[in-house]
C-alpha cells in the first residue's frame, strides 16, 4: 500500500468539533450558522420535551415549545413577527418569547388564554411588548394585525377530538406523551370552532378561507409550516398532507417539503385488534410553504 493511501485524513483539533460553524452575512432568512441551517433542514426531528410545556397538557392537543423553536429559528431573524391563528395555549407565543422574536397568537377560546396566562405564571415567564394573544375568530382578527414574516400553526385536527375514544392525558406521576388518556375534551363549542364541522370537507374549506387571509399578511418570500398528521374521518383513514398541500396551492403558496416530528414516547392503543390493521401516528407532518409572489 502506497504511502498517499496510508495517510489517515487530519482530524478537526477537540477544541473545534463542537463549533456550530459560521454565520454567513448573505443570509437573509434566519441568524444561524451554516451548521445550524444544515442540522435543521433533515427530513425528521424527534420531539424534544421542556419544563414550560408542563401546563400546555391541560390543551387538547398540546404542542411542545422546543419543537416551535427550531421552526421559528430556521425560518425568522431575531426581531422578526410570527402568526399563528390557531394559538390554543400560546406555545408559538412562548417560544417567540425565548429566542427574541416577536409574536401574535390568535383563538376563538377565551379559556385558551386563561391557561396561557397559567404557563407564565407557573413558569415565571416575563413577555416582551412584542407578544400578543388575541381572542377572537381568525378569519376577521387577521385583518387587524400588519404584515408578519412568518406563519407556524397547529390546527384543529377536524372533530376527532368529539369521538368515542379517549380525551386528555392524565400526567399524575408519568412522562407527559405516556400518560394514558382520560375523558372526553374538545376544543370548544363555539359553532365557528373548525373543530366542531361536521363535513370533513367544510373543515378544509374554512381552513382554507383563514390561510387565505393569513397570506395576504404574509411577507412576500416568507414562509409558513402548518404542523398536522393524517387522522380517520368516519374510521377511515384519511390522507390530511395531501389536501392540506392542496389547499395551501389553491392559496397560492408554493410547498416546499415536509419535516417528520418523531413522537415515539406516544402510547399504542389495539386499534382494530384483533380484526384488521389499524395505524398508530406518533409523528407529525411540518409541512412548510412559501409564498412567491410574481
Amino acid at each position: 500500500m502506497s504511502e498517499l493511501k496510508m495517510q489517515k485524513k487530519p482530524r478537526k483539533p477537540k477544541e473545534l468539533e463542537n463549533q456550530p460553524g459560521k454565520y454567513d452575512p448573505r443570509n437573509k432568512l434566519n441568524d444561524l450558522t451554516g451548521k445550524e441551517w444544515l442540522l435543521l433542514t433533515k427530513s425528521f426531528w424527534e420531539t424534544e420535551p421542556s419544563p414550560l410545556d408542563k401546563t400546555a397538557y391541560a390543551h387538547p392537543a398540546p404542542f411542545l415549545i422546543k419543537d416551535v423553536q427550531k421552526l421559528i429559528s430556521m425560518f425568522t431573524k431575531k426581531e422578526m413577527t410570527v402568526l399563528d391563528p390557531f394559538v390554543g395555549s400560546g406555545t408559538t407565543l412562548i417560544a417567540c418569547n425565548e429566542i427574541g422574536r416577536n409574536g401574535i397568537g390568535i383563538d376563538l377560546n377565551e379559556n385558551y388564554r386563561e391557561l396561557f396566562n397559567r404557563r407564565l405564571s407557573e413558569s415565571n415567564i416575563e413577555l416582551n411588548s412584542d407578544i400578543k394573544y388575541v381572542v377572537g375568530n381568525s378569519l376577521y382578527a387577521i385583518q387587524d394585525i400588519g404584515m408578519v414574516d412568518y406563519i407556524v400553526t397547529s390546527p384543529p385536527y377536524f372533530n376527532i377530538l368529539k369521538n368515542d375514544s379517549k380525551g386528555t392525558r392524565n400526567n399524575s406521576g408519568k412522562a407527559y406523551r405516556m400518560a394514558a388518556r382520560e375523558g372526553i375534551d374538545f376544543y370548544s363549542d363555539l359553532l365557528d370552532d373548525i373543530g366542531n364541522f361536521d363535513k370533513y370537507d367544510d373543515f378544509i374549506s374554512a381552513l382554507e378561507a383563514i390561510m387565505g387571509k393569513a397570506y395576504q399578511h404574509l411577507n412576500n418570500k416568507k414562509y409558513a409550516t402548518i404542523i398536522m398528521s393524517d387522522f380517520t374521518v368516519n374510521k377511515k383513514e384519511q390522507p390530511v398532507q395531501g389536501d392540506i398541500i392542496s389547499m395551501m396551492n389553491r392559496i397560492g403558496f408554493e410547498f416546499c417539503g415536509t419535516t417528520v416530528l418523531l413522537q415515539p414516547v406516544k402510547p399504542l392503543y389495539p386499534f382494530g385488534y384483533p380484526y384488521a390493521y389499524k395505524i398508530n401516528h406518533h409523528h407529525q407532518n411540518l409541512m412548510t410553504f412559501r409564498k412567491v409572489e410574481i
